[in-house]
């Protein structure tokens, strides 16, 4: 498995893992990433902005395993957010989401200083692997939030000398 940066090819199968997981998980709802108008086009997205990335973890054959973003939430605070932490259902167990996930706060704690995500409390291995990395639940959403069918936050201050060697 390696890790690497989100390429326009990529966009059908990531819109198609991420569409596939919340409809399973009965999550395909407004207020979900499901609606998100740019689902379909993640590389646009995350494409040339310096404080935004997305990747993607694939196997020797260069299928896409699973994938995480990072973007700002609240700038000015120092605050980005994790967004689209979604791992296929074939690729769970295999340490694909703790890989991304240690992709993306590598690189959020070069540009932040906090790293904030919305999910459901009904995701409960996702919940698992936050609480793990040493996120804090919070009791309610950042003002700003965009999804309102969350109803679970989490917030993480970037210990930068974890990340940057």
């Amino acid at each position: 498995m390696k890790i690497r940066l989100l390429e326009e090819k990529d966009n059908k199968v990531m819109a198609q893992i991420i569409r596939s997981i919340l409809e399973a998980s009965h999550l395909n709802i407004p207020g979900t990433a499901y609606f998100d108008p740019y689902l379909d086009n993640l590389s646009g997205y995350y494409k040339g902005k310096s404080d935004t990335s997305y990747w993607v973890a694939v196997d020797e054959g260069e299928k896409i395993l699973g994938g995480v973003g990072i973007a700002p939430f609240d700038s000015d605070k120092g605050i980005c957010e994790l967004q689209k932490l979604y791992v296929s259902p074939e690729s769970r167990g295999m340490g694909v989401a703790k890989a991304l996930m240690h992709e993306a706060l590598e690189f959020a704690s070069v540009h932040y200083t906090f790293c904030y995500l919305e999910t459901m409390d009904k995701l409960k291995a996702a919940n698992s692997l936050y609480d793990r990395l040493g996120f804090e639940k919070r009791t309610s959403p950042l003002d700003g939030s965009e999804h309102g069918t969350m109803d679970t936050w989490y917030i993480k201050h970037l210990d930068t000398s974890i990340y940057n060697k």
